[in-house]
């Protein structure tokens, strides 16, 4: 399928919210994935994983994730100035506002001819995270989670008994995990323990653990594992069409 883009803004329970929405050209409607992106917000790598997704038949949200904390329209670089703040802006917004935003995005689509109502969740590092947070919204059917970072260690800031790893006993969406083996943001042992909550919970869930490193997903860099990349888009497209 050809693929449009356009830009809209969302208000939030926090403030406007650039949302780029990729969706298939012409006529239709189709189901909705809320794609969380990393922590540089939509980077071309961003914008190209959105429009593969979009292309097999999906409307793809991307939102600015950090949108209280930057100017609209940001987009950081991946070097270490970007990830300095990245991640300054990860430690700063809390949990219960990314709630919003999902909730905020929730209703947006469901108002918009191009959606026919059914919406899962996608996304890398943080948004690997958010999308596995997002799970937790009712409204939410199914999670795809790449090297979904902090869930094991709480690092995320919450209120007392809200981080997501408390918050698992409340998914009840089917959620598709992703971990690389030799990606240092979360070790083994943070895997055991969200592999580990997930099974005591009855979370409907399927397991992958890869070798490769962090942010294998990203086109450009030199993590990248095309073959394996591929086989993710896959997987998800198939998770998809199955429960949306």
């Amino acid at each position: 399928m050809r693929v449009c883009a356009e830009h809209h803004i969302i208000n939030t329970a926090t403030g406007p919210m650039g949302t780029r929405v990729y969706r298939p050209a012409g006529p239709g409607s189709f189901p909705a994935i809320l794609f969380y992106s990393e922590i540089f917000q939509e980077t071309a790598p961003i914008s190209r994983m959105a429009t593969v997704l979009a292309g097999h038949g999906f409307v793809v949200l991307v939102p600015e994730i950090f949108h209280e904390l930057n100017p609209a329209g940001t987009v950081l670089g991946y070097d270490d100035e970007g990830k300095d703040k990245g991640n300054s802006d990860k430690a700063t917004k809390p949990l219960e506002s990314h709630d919003s935003d999902t909730v905020a995005m929730v209703d947006f689509v469901r108002r918009q001819p191009w959606c026919q109502g059914k919406i899962g969740a996608m996304g890398v590092c943080i948004g690997g995270h958010l999308a596995y947070r997002a799970a937790v919204n009712p409204d939410v059917a199914a999670a795809f989670c790449l090297y979904a970072t902090d869930i094991h260690s709480g690092t995320i800031p919450s209120q007392p008994g809200n981080d997501s790893l408390s918050r698992t006993r409340d998914i009840r969406g089917e959620l598709y995990m992703v971990f690389g083996k030799q990606d240092p943001h979360v070790p083994g042992e943070g895997r055991r323990l969200i592999q580990h909550n997930l099974e005591q919970h009855g979370v409907n869930h399927s397991w992958l653990e890869v070798n490769a490193e962090h942010a294998f997903m990203r086109d450009g860099d030199a993590r990248h594992d095309p073959a394996l990349a591929l086989e993710m888009y896959q997987s998800a497209i198939a998770l998809f069409q199955r429960t949306l």
